[in-house]
């Protein structure tokens, strides 16, 4: 008599959050996302929970007073600008997520720190997408040497920890955790599962050892981090690798960094020879401009601890009926709220106008201090007069028609003053207490007034 095999359990994982249910639902239980439920075979949990508890040791009790707490020792990794990032370098057993759209350089920026750091500690480049010859490839593309830099093609977990033991490197590179399986699961690579038990293991060994992983992420359609949130729990770090494929220019944004800044950024510019950091981002967000034109307006945005300066532009053009307000790098919903703070509180009227605003360079600017920058933008466009050569603006508009200090005004303005700008408009908080040479600064505490100032320029 012959039975037929058991047909394996199945059940409903998250891809959001990674949360289990036992049956379709088209929201997510846990996370409340819709849509994100796929149908996976349930693992058994008898093995998983008989290694966690050999891992799970008891530890003893301290007052926290009684913790040392001493500053991280890091370790450059020969990259400046990825340093700023980081906060200064890599961290003994600190654990960073990396993400980003494919090709646009993530690889090469690890590979380029890789071999750097190779030439003083012991380093491991795991590549689960690639051979080892494609690696040795671009490397010699590069002009990487690789006379020091370890590397080994795998995708399984379990031997990736293997060598980890028998090598002890001080720094490791994963790339990617989406490639990566455990032999006690049995879903495939790049699942919900296998990518968060991968990213947890690798988490342990790095804080077990002290070796310092690098964890290369997929992202999605809409650029955020593929597979279940709680990756980026996990890690110490989660960067974002940013920037348009048709230009030379990378952003590297810090989201999550618990040994340093968040909302730090590192600028790169693509090269035949990598990526190479950018000394003064600046300049690739201003325009240039032979003589001032209508409609544009320098800000001071901070992006970390770092001043940027970024030109706004604006186009003010007669609409139809139903005029768009459509805006590049900025929050499109804040624009409009502005077009109606700019005709109540000073008196220029854009109903019946298309208005279009745009961050040159790429950038995207989340701070509220863009607020008055973009309105100044906005009135030179509709009057068809320019602002001054050298003019600059920065700060908050509130729904009064207030003008609202922003963070580190003495760092903008001695940030614009360095690089040749000679006219400041900003709010009264912000205003110098002591003369910077070379800067006239018009400080004021109402829309209206700013208005007032820039049209007797």
């Amino acid at each position: 008599m012959s039975t037929s095999a058991k047909p394996p359990k199945t059940q409903y994982t998250c891809s959001a959050c990674g949360g289990v249910s036992p049956k379709w639902l088209g929201k997510c239980p846990h996370c409340l996302a819709w849509n994100t439920l796929e149908e996976t075979v349930a693992e058994a949990t008898g093995g998983a929970r008989h290694r966690y508890q050999s891992l799970a040791k008891a530890q003893p009790v301290f007052t926290l007073s009684e913790i040392e707490a001493a500053d991280v020792d890091r370790t450059p990794t020969g990259q400046p600008e990825l340093d700023r990032v980081l906060g200064g370098g890599i961290v003994e057993g600190g654990v960073v997520l990396i993400g980003g759209d494919p090709g646009i350089g993530k690889s090469t920026l690890l590979l380029q720190a890789a071999e750097s750091l190779s030439q003083r500690v012991k380093v491991l480049y795991v590549t689960g997408e690639e051979s080892g010859a494609q690696v040795a490839l671009r490397a010699r593309r590069l002009g990487l040497s690789g006379s020091a830099l370890r590397v080994m093609a795998e995708i399984q977990l379990e031997k990736i920890q293997a060598v980890l033991a028998t090598e002890q490197p001080a720094f490791c590179v994963i790339d990617s955790i989406q490639t990566l399986y455990s032999d006690q699961l049995t879903s495939a690579p790049g699942s919900v599962a296998q990518v968060r038990e991968c990213a947890a293991q690798l988490t342990r060994s790095a804080k077990a050892s002290g070796c310092a992983i690098v964890l290369v992420g997929h992202v999605t359609k809409e650029g955020a981090l593929a597979g279940p949130r709680v990756l980026e729990h996990i890690v110490d770090t989660v960067l974002y690798f940013e920037g348009d494929t048709h230009s030379s220019f990378r952003l590297v944004r810090a989201i999550k960094n618990r040994f340093g800044a968040v909302n730090e950024i590192g600028v790169f510019a693509m090269t035949e020879r990598g990526l190479k950091g950018v000394s003064n981002p600046s300049a690739i967000f201003l325009s240039t401009h032979g003589v001032p034109v209508p409609g544009t307006c320098v800000l001071v945005t901070l992006e970390g601890t770092r001043p940027l300066l970024v030109e706004i532009q604006a186009l003010v053009d007669a609409g139809g009926p139903s005029p768009r307000r459509l805006s590049v790098g900025l929050d499109r919903d804040r624009l409009a709220m502005l077009l109606a703070v700019l005709h109540r509180h000073a008196g220029v009227d854009s109903a019946d106008q298309d208005v279009f605003v745009n961050a040159v360079g790429g950038v995207r600017i989340s701070e509220p201090a863009a607020d008055l920058a973009v309105l100044l933008a906005i009135q030179s466009s509709l009057r068809g007069k320019p602002l001054p050569s050298g003019f600059f603006a920065f700060g908050e508009v509130g729904l009064a028609g207030e003008v609202r200090p922003a963070p580190r005004g003495q760092e903008r303005l001695k940030e614009a003053a360095k690089l040749g700008f000679s006219v400041a408009l900003v709010p009264k908080a912000n205003a110098p207490k002591k003369p910077i040479e070379g800067l006239t600064v018009h400080a004021i505490e109402r829309i209206e007034e700013a208005i007032a100032v820039v049209r007797g320029l």
